[in-house]
């Protein structure tokens, strides 16, 4: 099934930084753009780390507390952390400041890899590199929210073509494919219970597909056939065997 790429959606445009940027130049960058985060990139464009709005908060949250005559406290040095987190408070550049190695995402990847890898990894965007790590671009969470936009008409053309035809390879008449604010209705009777889950399941996966309400029915269950059987051979099966 095709898939909307990561290449389709960012920005290649990208603001960044290289491992001396400094750090007064990285809060301007940020604000000047109003973005939250960069790439940090070398001589060769290839992405190195990345920064975020917090590892710029790190130095502010790491700043001794003052007492009444405008000293610091002395009990506020207790609280100093140690180790990296330590260093971005005192980080004068870039290099020091990224958090490192970057997660990074290629060109080519789908919509669903980038998003189940910021959700993963808790992270707001992506650096898109090519197969030689460098730079090209970025994808943030609101570009993948793009594909949600994606109109009913081009949605229910998808269904038809790569779900029924392409996959259970049924006539199109087959199945009634309704779409409505993302929404995706199928009805009709396909031959199996398997052909029914399959075509669930890869309704689902289809880009811009916000819920599928089934109506499908069958006209032989399956169900309860051992797989060596004839009955469930074929390319639909073969598909969900795989996924």
């Amino acid at each position: 099934m095709k898939h909307m790429k990561i290449g389709a959606l960012m920005v290649d445009d990208v603001v960044k930084v290289t491992y001396d940027t400094p750090f007064k130049e990285v809060a301007r960058l940020l604000g000047e753009h109003r973005i939250s985060g960069l790439p940090v990139v070398d001589e060769d464009e290839k992405v190195i780390g990345v920064i975020s709005e917090t590892d710029l908060m790190a130095r502010q949250a790491e700043e001794p507390a003052l007492d009444e005559q405008g000293r610091p406290h002395w009990l506020s040095w207790l609280h100093i952390s140690k180790g990296h987190d330590a260093d971005k408070a005192h980080a004068r550049t870039a290099g020091t400041l990224m958090s490192a190695p970057a997660i990074t995402v290629r060109a080519e990847s789908t919509i669903a890899e980038a998003a189940r890898t910021m959700a993963q990894r808790r992270i707001e965007r992506l650096p898109v590199v090519d197969e030689e790590d460098r730079l090209v671009g970025i994808v943030t969470r609101r570009d993948l929210l793009q594909v949600f936009l994606r109109p009913d008409e081009e949605i229910r053309r998808a269904m038809v073509d790569e779900v029924i035809v392409n996959t259970l390879w049924l006539d199109p008449e087959t199945v009634t494919v309704d779409v409505s604010e993302g929404v995706v209705t199928l009805s009709g009777q396909l031959e199996r219970r398997s052909d029914v889950a399959i075509a669930l399941r890869m309704a689902s996966q289809v880009d811009g597909v916000v819920a599928v309400v089934d109506k499908l029915t069958y006209r032989m269950d399956d169900s309860h056939l051992r797989p060596d059987e004839p009955a469930v051979h074929g390319v639909g099966e073969e598909w969900l065997r795989r996924h």
